[in-house]
């Protein structure tokens, strides 16, 4: 088929797949995965697509189960894993499991050419510190964050954050590219985590004044479709209006459509917040709105919400007594 007649669409699904092919054509690498939830199990899956011998690890045995049935080989240690593994992605929730899930995986010392890429989103001095832990040993340790939620990952259109030398972002660049579209390289270690957690700052406060918004025009009586076309044809225009609208009905694919399950849990946002915090403090930032978004979601949490997808603060924004 010639391009000129190709969709916008078929075009991007084309281009796609020519990435991934190009990226094995040095021949397929062996690739650690540690952590396969929502977004792990989807980016590993894509690394599989691509032609990669994908080592995996989670706690969950469903999710090792998953790809398994896939093709890839899961692994009681991580520590095993990571020794027959050229790359090894951790995707975790939170500093306290990174930090201790590297520990385990580099006890009894670590392959010289291995690269060791963190994609969870953690704070930039943790970052550091596991980059002197892994270079003294012997290794290299980036930080590639991600944004896109768990539609990127499906999709393989994530964008990644890259902290760490020219040289390292080159030599974990077609990797990276078999889960995403855009892959920037930000700068030393640790300004990838930077660039996520003021995205996702961004994030928190936009999903709030989305479901501000939609939820003072339904109840003046404006259709919530109708408002968000209106939305996404304005100046209000967002991710979280267009793409992740937290109105059931507005978005098929959305968390909204399903009682706010799966997706990106309030708890994690919550936990990306108390590290945007910990930043600004650090640096001297006003973040008047990154803090109130904190003890918003802070609250939802405090109420059992924390497992629901992080859309839910609009569902508490129907309710009469909702309050900080």
């Amino acid at each position: 088929m010639s391009l000129r007649v190709m969709s916008p669409a078929m075009l991007n699904a084309w281009s796609q797949t020519l990435v991934r092919a190009m990226s094995t054509q040095g021949g397929a690498k062996n690739i650690g995965f540690v952590g396969l939830g929502n977004m792990g199990a989807n980016m590993a899956s894509n690394l599989i697509k691509a032609g990669h011998k994908l080592h995996v690890f989670d706690i969950s045995k469903p999710a090792c189960e998953g790809l398994a049935a896939k093709g890839a080989t899961v692994y009681a240690k991580t520590s095993e894993l990571a020794k027959n593994s050229d790359f090894v992605i951790t995707m975790l929730p939170n500093n306290a499991i990174v930090d201790a899930s590297y520990d385990e995986m580099t006890a009894d010392g670590v392959n010289k050419d291995t690269i060791f890429i963190d994609s969870s989103t953690i704070s930039p001095d943790l970052v550091k510190s596991l980059q002197k832990k892994i270079s003294a040993k012997g290794a290299r340790f980036i930080d590639a964050p991600v944004s896109g939620g768990v539609p990127g990952a499906e999709q393989a259109t994530l964008t990644f954050m890259v902290g760490g030398t020219e040289a390292e972002y080159n030599a974990v660049k077609a990797v990276l590219e078999c889960m995403g579209k855009k892959i920037t390289h930000c700068g030393v270690y640790g300004m990838g985590q930077a660039a996520k957690l003021c995205n996702n700052m961004m994030l928190a406060i936009s999903m709030i004044g989305v479901s501000e918004a939609m939820n003072l025009a339904v109840r003046q009586g404006l259709d919530a479709n109708v408002f968000a076309e209106i939305i996404n044809s304005s100046t209000g225009r967002c991710w979280a209006s267009e793409i992740y609208n937290p109105v059931p009905g507005v978005c098929p694919t959305a968390p909204a459509n399903r009682d706010y399950a799966g997706g990106f849990s309030s708890a994690l946002i919550t936990k990306d917040l108390g590290l945007a915090s910990g930043v600004a403090n650090a640096s001297n930032s006003p973040i008047p709105l990154g803090s109130l978004a904190h003890k918003v979601y802070q609250s939802l949490c405090d109420k059992g919400l924390g497992n629901k997808d992080f859309s839910v603060v609009y569902d508490l924004m129907k309710k009469e007594k909702f309050s900080v």
